[in-house]
């Protein structure tokens, strides 16, 4: 199975990024990660390399409940920017939320590719690798 070459985690949870960072690195998932503490910090690293596509992520995973900007509010705001954008990045939701109506908005937005309830795992990464290197 083969890594991807970036990774970009969107969560404020220091604790959960702490672990999030060690969980990736054991699986193998990416070669470089990225971490933003909120939406509207990584939409200004989007913005600012939306020309440089070797810098920006093959995989955003992106809490929904966050200051400043949550998932939601990213989500519409980088799908203003996706089509200017040269790259296929796909977006996972990674949520503690169970809540149905979050399931539902998630499978709603047609970028987000799925929604996975925390913890994220290593099998879990190990399952979005297969969808990634199967396209």
């Amino acid at each position: 199975m083969n890594m991807i070459n970036i990774a970009c985690v969107i969560d404020d949870d220091e604790i959960y990024t702490f672990a999030v960072k060690r969980i990736i690195a054991h699986a193998k998932f990416a070669e470089k990660t990225l971490f933003f503490h909120n939406g509207q910090v990584a939409l200004d690293f989007f913005a600012e390399y939306i020309r440089q596509t070797d810098m920006l992520p093959d995989v955003i995973l992106l809490d929904i409940n966050m200051p400043v900007l949550d998932g939601w509010q990213f989500m519409d705001e980088f799908a203003k920017l996706v089509p200017h954008i040269d790259k296929k990045i796909i977006v996972y939701i990674v949520s503690s939320s169970i809540a149905e109506e979050d399931y539902s908005k998630a499978k709603s937005i047609e970028s987000v590719s799925d929604f996975i309830v925390k913890p994220i795992t290593v099998e879990k990464l190990h399952l979005i690798l297969e969808q990634i290197n199967a396209d």
